[in-house]
């Protein structure tokens, strides 16, 4: 048996073997930052939902504090 074929196939074997690992680690790589940067999304959103809520309900009690104070209504629990 000749030994060129057996050094090229161990060749090709480590050379493919070392590029399915790399490329599985990358995309594994990828996949764990899309995630991070996805929670910062969220997480992102999330907060200016609540200043938007947070803002227009105080918007909404200072309307009707004027309203009440304008038609000048008694809102006493006593």
């Amino acid at each position: 048996m000749e030994w060129i074929p057996v050094v090229f196939v161990i060749f090709k074997a480590l050379v493919l073997g070392a590029g399915m690992f790399y490329a599985i680690k990358w995309h594994y790589d990828q996949g764990r930052k899309g995630k991070i940067e996805e929670r910062r999304a969220v997480l992102r959103a999330a907060g200016k939902v609540a200043a938007i809520f947070l803002l227009s309900l105080l918007a909404l009690a200072i309307i009707t504090y004027l309203i009440v104070t304008r038609l000048s209504l008694n809102l006493g629990l006593s």
